[in-house]
């Protein structure tokens, strides 16, 4: 089993398509006007508008009411991606901090309020985890 995809639901597929476009600097691909994907080399971000839930099972999800996730991308350098992110980004949660685990990371909210984390290994362990 592999987990490929994450999808997030929203109101409003456009703004969050530019805003994830943006900050991956990747082009999402839109087989549709109501589902887009940004593909990374780990996995994809899937992003569903709102009248995709139909299709599933109506009000089994519901746009911008993400609690408990966080989506995360590795990057090279979270330093220099905050330096480009204030740009973008409107709601930090933090500027980039080292984590007793070995990341160094930096939380933001994306237009939805859903948690994004940008963190680069910085510990000999870390950086071991993710140079397999």
């Amino acid at each position: 089993m592999n987990l490929v995809s994450i999808r997030l639901i929203t109101a409003d597929i456009d703004r969050l398509v530019e805003f994830y476009e943006r900050v991956t600097i990747a082009t999402a691909l839109r087989p549709t006007p109501d589902f887009a994907e940004i593909t990374t080399a780990a996995g994809t971000l899937a992003i569903g508008s709102e009248r995709t839930v139909a299709l599933f099972t109506p009000g089994s999800a519901r746009p911008a009411a993400n609690h408990s996730a966080i989506i995360e991308f590795l990057v090279d350098d979270v330093d220099a991606e905050y330096a480009r992110l204030t740009a973008i980004v409107t709601d930090f949660v933090n500027e980039p901090t080292t984590m007793p685990w070995g990341n160094r990371s930096l939380l933001f909210r994306d237009p939805d309020g859903n948690l994004v984390n940008f963190f680069t290994p910085v510990t000999a362990a870390a950086i071991a985890k993710f140079t397999r």
